[in-house]
């Protein structure tokens, strides 16, 4: 599971069953802290979290692997101040086999998603014909 906090200036991230996070933010430093009682524990080993100025992404790893949570929570009450980050979803099935250094890598894959130079593309019969296309044909006037 993914977690985005935006505006951080400081901050520190305790886990297990309860996710605490707090944060200095806004023009007069003020405290922010939210906690979130987890549907489960979390191995706050194989965790991790990456705080910039402007937000933190935290990675919390399960504390049993393989098995689904029905949420993120306890309780089912809707927390607005929480959302889904879908750009880092990953189903619960594949995250014994992941390594989380891809968590550290995800700009530089990102950045890399140009393509190869090098690839030579196959032959496509028609795409250097100058023949005219059915849809080249000129559109009869409207009445």
């Amino acid at each position: 599971n993914y977690l985005c906090f935006e505006t951080s200036q400081s901050s520190y991230i305790t886990s297990l069953i309860l996710f605490s996070y707090s944060c200095l933010g806004g023009s007069d430093n003020f405290k922010h802290l939210n906690e979130i009682d987890l549907f489960n524990y979390i191995d706050p080993n194989e965790s991790k979290h990456k705080r910039t100025d402007r937000s933190i992404l935290c990675c919390l790893r399960k504390g049993e692997s393989g098995q689904s949570w029905p949420r993120l929570t306890k309780e089912k009450a809707k927390l607005n101040w929480l959302s889904v980050d879908f750009n880092n979803w990953k189903d619960w099935e594949d995250d014994s086999d992941e390594d989380l250094s891809n968590f550290d890598r995800f700009s530089e894959m990102m950045n890399n998603m140009g393509g190869d130079e090098d690839v030579d593309l196959p032959e496509v019969d028609g795409a250097d014909d100058d023949s005219p296309d059915s849809d080249d044909e000129k559109m009869p006037d409207l009445e």
